[in-house]
């Protein structure tokens, strides 16, 4: 999986002043996105507010990204929950013939122990046709993938071929770097420390501000695989205020709005989300123009 080695992004589903999904802007954004040099999308995950989709739309966009990307870029497709029975049949019954892995995230709400989350994922990955990257996003789930876990889980399953950590940790991930096999791949979730995670020896990001800025994150992140951490630092820095910005109202509002200033789609998003507030769209709209 040497896509894994770059930048991925997080999908946005666009919807219009309805409340429907925009179909056209999806096609707009994920040309973006590859245009601007971005190694592979992740679908449905979090940020494509995934939860509010009615089925027949989350089919409909998910064939749709497929049909627009047309193998220019790899596709990872989230499919995760906190009902281990319910995941397993989704995963069976996808068709997985046009994602390269897909991205779980560890089960939210119900605050399983170390030995449920490793027990969720033992079947998860026993049903997967395709390699599976853990999600452990503990400001969402309520609870953290430990890293003893992950290592547990790296070594005993093969197809478990990395995580996207976004437990805003530092300390607990350059840890988890020393202790994971060799090939499993530490991804960061977080777009303020993917530079320091790749220096580090992390693999790569999957971004959010990838979705509106994606030439500098794909070029923040091969710079920095690349060791070369002056001009990495450069493109770091100059999205230091945007990151900051897009999360201050949720995500993904900002990122959301961030690309209706860009023209790629209306920044509606659905409810209990609500639209970015006219100080904050003016400030992303202000620091937008000084990129």
């Amino acid at each position: 999986m040497k896509f894994l080695r770059g930048s991925g992004v997080a999908m946005i589903t666009p919807f219009n002043k309805k409340g429907e999904v925009d179909y056209g802007a999806v096609v707009k954004v994920v040309d973006h996105i590859i245009s601007g040099g971005i190694d592979y999308i992740v679908v449905m995950g979090t940020t494509a507010e995934t939860s509010t989709l009615f089925e027949e739309e989350r089919s409909k966009v998910v064939s749709l990204i497929v049909e627009t990307t047309n193998n220019r870029v790899p596709l990872v497709l989230g499919i995760g929950g906190n009902n281990t029975a319910l995941v397993v049949s989704k995963i069976k019954l996808a068709d997985l013939s046009s994602f390269k892995a897909i991205l779980s995230v560890c089960p939210y709400y119900t605050k399983p122990s170390q030995e449920g989350i490793y027990q969720h994922y033992k079947n998860i990955a026993n049903a997967s046709s395709i390699p599976l990257i853990l999600y452990n996003v503990p400001s969402r789930s309520g609870v953290s993938i430990e890293n003893e876990t992950t290592v547990r889980l790296a070594n005993d399953f093969s197809n478990i071929i990395g995580t996207k950590d976004a437990s805003g940790d530092l300390e607990s991930i350059l840890e988890l770097l020393g202790t994971v096999p060799d090939g499993f791949h530490v991804i960061s979730g977080d777009d303020l420390l993917a530079l320091p995670i790749v220096l580090a020896g992390g693999s790569g990001v999957i971004s959010v501000i990838g979705g509106g800025l994606p030439t500098q994150v794909s070029q923040m992140i091969h710079l920095g695989l690349e060791d070369k951490i002056d001009q990495a630092s450069e493109y770091h820095n100059q999205m230091l205020e945007m990151i900051d910005l897009i999360f201050k109202e949720g995500n993904p509002t900002g990122i959301k709005n961030l690309s209706e200033h860009i023209g790629l789609c209306e920044s509606y998003v659905r409810l209990p989300l609500v639209a970015a507030t006219d100080k904050l769209s003016s400030s992303i709209l202000s620091a937008y123009r000084q990129i």
